[in-house]
């Protein structure tokens, strides 16, 4: 079977290095994700990962964090059996097959035409499962969404990537159109956003990152539909000891700096 060609640049390139980064960390024996899905994408896809220096820590990383937004949406969903799911800025995550929805749910899968394209031709259909091909900023999408139901909203690695005003009138738009739910999401501090900078594999895509949050309560200030629930670490103490030795440092740091610990976290709010 041929490879599947990839033209992607900037911000879309980066969604080949978080599923080339879980795809790794499924491939360990005591893997957190066991994210099969991703793993014969990476085989199928005609791309050199290599280029993008993702490591064994990058990639335990991208797994840790999308292990917990799994939790938090299978936890809305055994609460809201008749909810909605929108993935924004899904790229090639393969979260509806780990997640592995109910009957009853119906989950939205929203990116750009040509990552929407990519995701048809390496997986498989599944019912009550929707690809909406659209720029997640962009307000004609939501015409497709039903608005009378619970809705989960989750985004992994977007939000530094939208304009710092774009994020906020993204998300005051959903909760006006939704009846109600809950919203979870990575958010980075200005600090973050630096070292997100330095990355190797950032610099690879040649992206630009631009939203940092600062004080979860900011987004309650400008969206007053929301409701702040938790902050949720990247890191969890039983989870280092995974960790090669300059990952652990800075966890280690992580967990003594307050500054640190506002780097990348999980945000959760209601609304």
């Amino acid at each position: 079977m041929a490879g599947e060609k990839v033209d992607l640049t900037g911000a879309r390139e980066t969604l080949l290095m978080t599923l080339y980064g879980k795809a790794l960390e499924s491939r360990l024996p005591n893997s957190l994700l066991q994210d099969r899905f991703a793993d014969e994408a990476v085989r199928r896809i005609d791309y050199d990962f290599s280029r993008l220096k993702v490591d064994g820590n990058l990639g335990l990383g991208f797994a840790i964090r999308a292990k917990t937004l799994d939790v938090g949406v299978r936890d809305f969903l055994a609460r809201y059996p008749d909810a909605i799911v929108l993935h924004l800025g899904c790229g090639l995550d393969t979260r509806v097959f780990r997640v592995d929805p109910p009957q009853g749910v119906d989950w939205f899968d929203i990116d750009y035409p040509d990552v929407v394209a990519l995701r048809r031709r390496l997986y498989p259909h599944r019912d009550q499962y929707h690809l909406i091909a659209s720029s997640v900023t962009e307000p004609g999408w939501l015409a497709e969404v039903p608005r009378n139901r619970p809705a989960m909203i989750v985004a992994e690695g977007l939000t530094p990537y939208l304009a710092a005003d774009e994020g906020p009138r993204l998300f005051a738009r959903l909760v006006s159109h939704l009846a109600g739910g809950e919203l979870m999401f990575d958010a980075y501090s200005l600090f973050g956003l630096r070292l997100m900078r330095l990355s190797p594999a950032l610099k690879a895509t040649g992206a630009e990152v631009h939203w940092a949050i600062e004080d979860p309560r900011e987004l309650e200030r400008a969206i007053p539909k929301l409701r702040f629930i938790s902050e949720v670490p990247s890191y969890k103490p039983e989870q280092g000891a995974r960790l090669g030795w300059s990952a652990r440092l800075f966890v280690g740091l992580w967990k003594l700096i307050p500054a640190m610990r506002k780097v990348g976290r999980l945000l959760r709010y209601r609304f």
